[in-house]
């Protein structure tokens, strides 16, 4: 983290514990997405999702004297936002088989845990750099690794030539792999982010 961002920090965290209202919108624009992709992920519940990420920020705001730094805020919201899934989860009657293995992830591992935060942030930054992408290759990068669809489906459905979709596609790949690789991402952590775009 460079000079700036920890001044910024800093800025942001004094107004935070003083009851400053903007800095509260500044960690909850920082944290809400990802936290919904985990929220998510784990409830498997989007709506759910959505109010047990309001609910972490109404009792983080509660509290908002007792925080000393933005870690402090980060690990508060992400261990709240894991109790109340688990709570969600214990009161369902009926659990899809993706809720059962997720119920018992978050009453067994930490580790568990901790790969759906890194998960959740990386969906996030991915999804911001992808929404950079030119028009074209962003809405064939999200048609093959989004929703799973096949390169002639693609072309098919958007009245392309197979060969332009693979040109389109292969010109998204490259340019997030500059972005990530500018933000400091290996090439290795870059194929293990494809493989898992692949396998969703």
């Amino acid at each position: 983290m460079g000079t700036d961002e920890k001044q910024n920090e800093a800025y942001w965290m004094e107004g935070f514990r003083n009851g400053n209202s903007q800095a509260l919108s500044y960690f909850f624009d920082l944290h809400y997405k990802s936290l919904g992709y985990f929220a998510t992920r784990l409830t498997q519940d989007t709506f759910e999702a959505e109010d047990i990420v309001a609910n972490c920020f109404v009792k983080l705001w509660k509290k908002h004297n007792d925080f000393q730094t933005a870690t402090n805020i980060k690990a508060f919201l992400y261990i709240s936002c894991r109790n109340a899934c688990l709570d969600h989860l214990k009161h369902l009657k009926r659990k899809t088989s993706a809720q059962e293995e997720y119920f018992r992830q978050l009453e067994e591992s930490e580790e568990s845990i901790l790969f759906q935060i890194i998960e959740a942030e990386f969906l996030q930054l991915l999804n911001e750099e992808i929404e950079l992408l030119p028009e074209k290759c962003r809405e064939i990068f999200k048609m093959i690794y989004f929703e799973g669809k096949k390169t002639d489906e693609v072309a098919e459905e958007l009245d392309l030539s197979v060969k332009t979709v693979r040109n389109q596609k292969a010109r998204a790949v490259t340019l997030l792999k500059t972005a990530f690789l500018k933000k400091g991402m290996s090439d290795a952590l870059w194929l293990a982010l494809l493989l898992f775009l692949q396998n969703r």
